[in-house]
This record gives C-alpha cells, structure tokens and sequence, in this order.
C-alpha cells in the first residue's frame, strides 16, 4: 500500500507510540481517520461528477448523431407520410348470404340425458 513496506510501516508505528504517547494515540488515530474518510468522500464526489459529465457528454453525441441521420432519413424519403391512417376504410365486399350466417345460440345450454336429477337441499 503506497509503497510502504511491513518494517517501514511498524518503525512508524513505534515512532508515533514514543513521540504521541500511549495515552493520546488512540485520538490522534481516530482523528487520522476521519481526514482518511473525508478524503476519500471527496475523491469519491469527485470521481462520481467527472464520470456523470461524461456520461451526459455521450449522452449528447448520441442524440446529436439520431438528429443528423433522422434528418438525412427525412430528406431521403420526403413523401412518406409521418403517421399512416389508422383507421382505414375496408374495401367493400359482397353482402353475406342468410345461409352463410352462423346459427344462432341455444336459449338454454343443453345437458347430457343421462345424468339424474338435481337434487332438493335441505
């Protein structure tokens, strides 16, 4: 980590113990901490904007890009209709037989003779 090694790590650690003291040590730790973890919520921050403003910068290439190729699709085909009618009228046909029309359906749905009859509840 930083380029510090084992041994240079604990002649440090042993410096900070003899020039801090035992009993202040755990403060001044506690207080390095803190600097630690506010740097690294700014260098987080910081990180975080930089990537949204590149994000957005794509974000913008990219739509410029859909305009000019929409555009040249727009200049390519003029006569195209935008919106299609939706609604269209069907192409007349022949007028439907009588006899060609589906039966209509039983006022009653018809039962199999073979089951008994319902039975009264009490």
């Amino acid at each position: 980590m930083f380029g510090i090694d084992s041994s240079e790590l604990l002649i440090v650690a042993v410096a900070a113990l003899i020039f801090i003291g035992p009993k202040d040590l755990p403060r001044v730790m506690m207080t390095v901490g803190r600097w630690v973890g506010r740097a690294r919520g700014y260098a987080r921050h910081f990180t975080a904007g930089i990537e949204n403003i590149v994000r957005e910068a794509e974000l913008e290439e990219m739509e410029k890009k859909w305009r000019d190729e929409n555009a040249h699709i727009m200049t390519q085909f003029p006569s195209t209709a935008i919106y299609p009618e939706p609604f269209a009228q069907p192409a007349p046909t022949a007028p439907l037989a009588i006899s060609d029309a589906a039966p209509p359906p039983p006022d009653e749905p018809s039962l199999p003779l073979d089951l008994p009859p319902p039975r009264e509840l009490p």
